[in-house]
């Protein structure tokens, strides 16, 4: 198993040093071109690796629980951005004092 291996990134540098062909190298070491040109192009990160149908099932039963508990941490978080707006508004509306900074102009 390791000698495939070796033999497989072998065969992959020396056609990346520009001296052989696909063929040739299917020639030279008994192996079908398309093989090589498939290793090839993984290496250089052209093919990306399919997922496995059960791990895409898996993350796809996952991801609607992860939405939920999400979608329920935004609600959260907005509610707790409201509420001090929301007392501003009624203490502003109660003492008839504006309450909140106003940026951009200067006080002596």
């Amino acid at each position: 198993m390791l000698e495939k291996t070796i033999n497989k990134e072998v065969i992959i540098a020396e056609y990346l040093t520009g001296d052989y062909s696909y063929r040739q190298l299917g020639a030279k070491y008994g192996i079908d071109f398309r093989k090589i040109h498939s290793w090839v192009s993984k290496y250089k990160g052209k093919i990306k690796p399919v997922k496995k149908a059960s791990k895409m099932k898996e993350e796809a039963a996952v991801l609607p629980s992860e939405v939920k508990q999400l979608q329920a941490e935004l609600l959260k978080a907005k509610l707790h951005n409201e509420v001090p707006e929301e007392m501003l508004k009624l203490s502003e509306q109660h003492t008839g004092i504006e309450l909140r900074k106003k940026f951009g102009t200067k006080q002596s």
